[in-house]
């Protein structure tokens, strides 16, 4: 079993609507044998056609995926919950965003993000800091695909106290380095209380390469993921979080030249990290995050100097592991059940009030909250290498916000808490178009209406 990505152009659809049901029957199309679709990135809306980067997991046995819902499948919400007021904040792995693209450096946003809503949702890319998690108290810590699915209406959340954690990771020849893993788990044990229910060392180890897609945004491959799974699903019902560690291939010199690029390469570890998780989470509807291992003593000694504020979280930590089992503790329960769903204290996407981006940021969360209605915040600051046009998909009036910064965000965010128009705080402000309602009488006589 295998996890690959590829680059696929389609036509585009007519005014770029139903875009989620047009995507899903492109992909049908062009979908191989024993290909489930995991994780979706449309790189470019480019007049008559749209590229995109699917990642993909491949393999012979899929009988763990029976009865898991395809990506692309979508549930109109029925109604808002206007009783809280709860953000999703997404900034997508692998795309060299300024804010979001390094160690949890977009923890500060999520954190003044927060403090304008009831409650954020979030991702393991925005606060995870390696040996640091500094996420907001009223923050839910969910894996990617777990957030485009909340948004697409197929799942609910539900807090938890505290999971039951299963920890995995790569066999290693160096017993210092395994140590670090287990060191790492222990001092989560003995300082906040996690409850790990299992340590399991995979032998033979996951194979996680890290690599390059055409646009630039770090994906990658990987092998034995079968393995894993065998793993997980012998041990289903002794977890309720999976925590992964393992190696990732990168080529030799890789970590001095990201260090010395003073911010500007691209992580890329965190590619081919996402590609695992999605898959992990949907085939198993469990939370799931992945830490990479240091490959050898040789670059844990290394010396990477003073580096860029963002990476120095990184340059610090020695497991990267402790941002995963803090964030997994009180990551909320998957509910799939539709009448669960329903159920009191399940959060879906009624209760989702708003989605914040980086501008140009186009997925299917992105397409999912076009279609529930749900107002979107894009982000001009540091968004990253991704450059579509949000404002050629067809939104609703005044659903499609443009923040030049996470600051001007967090005021669109309150303002729409407060039930208030963001422009009425704006100054030019504009009067409102006054049309003219006119009724016509067709030749059949029906009553017709018209603008004028």
């Amino acid at each position: 079993m295998q996890l690959l990505d590829k680059s696929i152009t389609i036509p585009a659809a007519p005014d770029n609507r139903g875009l989620i049901q047009h995507f899903e029957k492109a992909f049908s199309f062009r979908r191989g044998e024993g290909e489930i679709p995991v994780r979706l990135a449309i790189t470019s809306l480019d007049g008559g056609t749209y590229s995109c980067e699917i990642g993909y997991l491949i393999g012979s046995d899929h009988s763990f995926a029976e009865g898991c819902e395809s990506i692309f499948a979508f549930r109109q919400r029925n109604g808002v919950n206007a009783g809280k007021f709860n953000a999703v904040f997404i900034v997508p792995t692998g795309i060299g965003a300024e804010v979001g693209g390094h160690a949890g450096d977009a923890s500060p946003a999520a954190q003044l993000l927060a403090s304008c809503c009831d409650q954020l949702i979030t991702h393991p890319n925005v606060v995870n800091a390696s040996d640091m998690n500094e996420m907001p108290a009223n923050a839910h810590y969910v894996e990617g695909s777990v957030l485009c699915r909340l948004l697409m209406g197929t799942i609910g959340l539900e807090s938890v106290r505290a999971n039951r954690v299963l920890v995995v990771y790569d066999n290693q020849a160096d017993q210092m380095i395994e140590s670090l893993v287990l060191n790492t788990v222990e001092s989560a044990r003995s300082t906040y209380g996690l409850d790990c229910t299992g340590i399991y060392k995979l032998e033979p180890p996951l194979q996680l390469t890290a690599s390059s897609a055409p646009s630039g945004r770090a994906v990658g491959s990987g092998r034995n993921i079968d393995k894993l799974f065998d793993l997980l699903r012998e041990t289903a019902e002794d977890y309720d979080a999976v925590a992964i560690s393992s190696l990732i291939g990168v080529p030799d010199g890789h970590h001095e030249k990201y260090f010395n690029s003073a911010g500007t390469m691209i992580n890329p570890w965190g590619g081919i990290e996402a590609m695992l998780t999605h898959a992990v989470s949907h085939c198993f509807n469990v939370p799931s995050a992945h830490a990479p291992m240091i490959e050898s003593r040789e670059i844990l000694n290394e010396n990477p100097g003073r580096v860029d504020p963002r990476m120095a979280a990184e340059a610090i930590s020695s497991s990267f592991f402790q941002c995963v089992l803090k964030g997994l503790r009180q990551s909320p329960r998957i509910v799939i059940d539709p009448d669960q769903m329903a159920a009191s204290g399940v959060m879906t996407a009624r209760d989702v009030s708003c989605l914040i981006i980086p501008e140009g940021c186009i997925g299917l969360p992105t397409l999912a909250a076009l279609e529930q209605g749900i107002p979107v915040i894009a982000v001009c600051e540091g968004s990253g290498l991704i450059a579509s046009e949000l404002s050629s998909l067809p939104w609703r009036e005044n659903q499609l916000f443009v923040a030049e910064n996470y600051w001007e965000a967090a005021g669109i965010l309150s303002a729409l808490r407060a039930g208030i128009a963001p422009g009425s705080v704006r100054r030019p402000f504009a009067r409102l178009e006054v049309k003219t309602w006119r009724e016509t009488k067709a030749p059949d006589s029906t009553v017709r209406h018209r603008y004028l």
